[in-house]
């Protein structure tokens, strides 16, 4: 009789432990590598997965790989929440790949210029801006770069560094240098006319890479870049004397941004995880380990923390928006124009 019952209750616990295991969902989500996935996978993901009875699994790749990886699955997804740069995210939703963001998650606790669409959401800001090695800045006796005009100063002749426009913030530049001479994302040619003729003879190389970037200030090769603030952040707390600094037509905003994929399996799961991105402390865990602005108006962060970020309704709102939707129709042509005229 004894041994009747032990087997019985083995078998009670056998079957509590698969419905445990069955109630628990898997949310597969697709994000960057890198010191992203680490940030993730300590700071961000194990608090929620404990909310939430979720396991979470984390797919890395950079925003071209994720978006290729939503084209090639079309109809059978394997991610349920796809975090991009805002560029490849305006894609991504043009595709028909975001699912509808619910009511509560983009709150008016979310500032507007983060607010992507009715599908997608910006959950951290780095403005493209200057990056410049402060030691040598002083010892030239020279100030901060202050304009987009200064990537044409012959002071800074080969030691400037910009990008490709393959890269984000090379793209950044030919447009800003579009709209200050008399162009834009519509009439991208006065853009490529200033590149080519009066930034180009500056540039040491068209650096795509961040951590090459990174080995260039280091090494003295180069004193200025066009580049994140994040990126600046990092480099700096290497100690390496970087600093930001936002030209007065404003610096660019680069969102990270999230959505909901179309046809999950835990469509409850994705709005939720998105919406616990969204929330102030983990904005700040984002704000300090990985130097993204908070798009949570109510986050709040040291000053040290908060000054070298695009941080607070001051920053925020001289940031400037690029029109995603003509840029990703050209970005190809652009690329190979890119090529020929201006890396040639």
């Amino acid at each position: 009789m004894k041994k009747h019952l032990a087997m019985l209750a083995a078998a009670s616990s056998l079957f509590a432990a698969v419905g445990a295991q069955a109630q628990t969902k898997t949310l597969t989500v697709g994000g960057y590598g890198g010191s992203f996935e680490t940030l993730m996978k300590e700071l961000v993901i194990p608090e929620f997965e404990k909310t939430h009875d979720v396991k979470i699994q984390f797919v890395s790749g950079n925003s071209t790989e994720n978006l290729a990886r939503l084209q090639a699955q079309k109809g059978n997804q394997e991610l349920d929440v796809v975090i991009l740069d805002d560029g490849p995210m305006y894609q991504a939703d043009a595709l028909g790949f975001c699912a509808p963001l619910d009511k509560d998650v983009a709150t008016d606790d979310i500032y507007d210029l983060a607010k992507i669409g009715p599908d997608s959401v910006g959950i951290g800001f780095v403005a493209t801006g200057f990056t410049y090695n402060a030691d040598w800045f002083k010892e030239k006796g020279w100030e901060p770069p202050q304009s987009w005009k200064d990537l044409e100063d012959p002071k800074y002749s080969q030691i400037l560094s910009i990008p490709p426009i393959s890269n984000t913030y090379g793209l950044h530049a030919l447009v800003m240098m579009a709209r200050l001479n008399g162009g834009g994302e519509k009439d991208i040619d006065p853009g490529f006319k200033a590149m080519a003729d009066d930034v180009a003879p500056n540039v040491l190389v068209f650096e795509p890479s961040s951590g090459k970037m990174s080995e260039l200030f280091q090494s003295k090769e180069i004193a200025l870049s066009i580049w994140g603030s994040g990126r600046t952040k990092s480099l700096a707390d290497t100690g390496f004397p970087a600093k930001f600094a936002y030209p007065k037509e404003g610096a660019v905003a680069l969102m990270i941004a999230a959505c909901p994929v179309v046809d999950s399996d835990a469509p409850e799961a994705a709005q939720q995880f998105i919406k616990y991105l969204l929330d102030p402390a983990v904005q700040a865990k984002v704000a300090d380990a990985m130097g993204s602005g908070p798009v949570n108006k109510k986050t709040e962060l040291p000053d040290d923390l908060a000054a070298s970020l695009p941080y607070g309704p001051e920053k925020i709102s001289k940031l400037v928006k690029v029109d995603w939707d003509v840029i990703n129709q050209h970005r190809e042509e652009w690329t190979q124009r890119w090529a020929r005229e201006v890396e040639r």
